[in-house]
């Protein structure tokens, strides 16, 4: 069994300005680092075997900070980044309110698909370790989903800094069919069809989470 302790990156500049930063680098800022220390002083006692990040700038430097009590060196993989934002990267967060989602933003059904592939790849490659992995808000969320096998919409986000640990075996995750991941985006879509304004709030909502 992989227990994979969950973590989205420290507060960036970009965050804090309310810019969508999808899979630009990103850097933490004074309270971004604070709360990376805080979390690596919290996680220092405990057994920790590997860190694996993003490959994007501000999941790598939280990771640093959470590896160094541990002597630990990153590793990265792009299955982390953060969802592709495509026309919307570099925009004003509360501008995007309302607006109809272009066509390049990276598919939900496709961020699914690269969560249960880092899903596969963690249990593969650290079977039975304590790792802990730094990734995004929106990226992170569609790996709860997979993990818990249910739509996205019914994951709470997760704030910057903050730990969820998940349990799981390659196993497990060589169970959770892409199939899976189809009917999460099924339900999802259906559900929003039943009110139009929920487009609207679900910008709002995952822009914000970014």
């Amino acid at each position: 069994m992989t227990t994979i302790l969950l973590v989205r990156h420290g507060e960036t500049v970009d965050n804090a300005r309310q810019i969508m930063q999808g899979q630009t680098q990103g850097d933490l800022n004074e309270k971004g680092r604070e709360q990376a220390w805080q979390v690596a002083e919290r996680l220092s006692a405990e057994p920790i075997d590997a860190v694996v990040a993003s490959d994007l700038r501000r999941a790598i430097q939280t990771a640093e900070i959470i590896a160094a009590p541990h002597n630990l060196v990153v590793k990265t993989t792009e299955l982390l980044r953060e969802r592709d934002w495509g026309s919307f990267t570099g925009r004003y967060i509360p501008d995007l309110r309302g607006e109809t989602w272009p066509d390049d933003i990276e598919s939900e059904e496709a961020l699914l698909h690269r969560a249960l592939a880092f899903l596969q790849y963690i249990t593969t490659t650290y079977p039975d370790n304590r790792v802990v992995a730094v990734g995004h808000g929106i990226v992170n969320k569609a790996i709860l989903a997979v993990y818990a096998q249910c739509p996205m919409r019914e994951v709470q986000r997760m704030m910057n800094a903050e730990v969820r640990v998940l349990s799981t075996s390659a196993e497990a995750t060589a169970s959770a069919t892409t199939a899976t991941c189809t009917a999460a985006v099924a339900t999802a879509t259906t559900a929003s069809t039943e009110a139009s304004a929920a487009v609207t709030a679900t910008t709002a909502t995952v822009a914000s989470a970014e």
